[in-house]
């Protein structure tokens, strides 16, 4: 038997997402989304609010960049969360961490995350419910590392983070326990 938990945003995995864009004058600001997700082949939605300086940065570039979070950077990652870059001048030269120019669009790559979809302002969408800030991927780099023999990202090499909103955890993602469009093949078959 099921108990009512009332409401709660009920959605596990949710991604660990660091969105990246210049500020006027060239400086790099991060922030951890988790509320973003893949909504087409080329197409990235952000569901952030409009006063982050992140959103207000990348609104005025019209580029940004979203890396996936991993275990070995999830201080940084969650740091990223935290601060704030309307409060704190220099949250992201307190990491470290650095950052390079992508050659896809004006917006910054943070070297240390494994891999990068580089983006451009496709779209902004805002409704009584939502505001979403949707990107045209571009490019999507990643380092050998997290590649596997195929040439394509493996999950299992990447250690990408993922946020539990159930209890404020964060996770990385386990082994493989079946191939999509294949595990459920059987029942075409009935």
């Amino acid at each position: 038997m099921k108990k009512n938990l009332g409401v709660v945003p009920a959605v596990y995995p949710m991604p660990v997402l660091m969105v990246a864009a210049y500020d006027e004058n060239g400086k790099p600001n991060v922030m951890n989304a988790a509320w973003g997700m893949i909504c087409g082949m080329d197409r990235i939605a952000l569901f952030i609010d409009e006063d982050h300086k992140t959103t207000q940065n990348l609104l005025k570039t019209k580029a940004f960049t979203v890396a996936i979070a991993d275990k070995d950077h999830m201080d940084v990652a969650d740091f990223f969360g935290i601060a704030t870059g309307n409060k704190m001048e220099d949250k992201f030269e307190r990491t470290g961490y650095h950052a390079v120019k992508s050659s896809f669009v004006n917006a910054p790559v943070v070297e240390e995350f494994p891999l990068v979809m580089e983006c451009e302002l496709a779209e902004v969408a805002s409704t009584d419910s939502f505001y979403a800030i949707v990107g045209k991927i571009v490019n999507v780099a990643a380092e050998e590392s997290v590649l596997s023999e195929n040439g394509k990202v493996d999950p299992l090499k990447l250690n990408a983070l993922i946020f539990d909103q159930f209890q404020h955890g964060y996770y990385v993602t386990g082994e493989q326990v079946g191939k999509a469009w294949n595990a459920g093949a059987g029942l075409m078959k009935k």
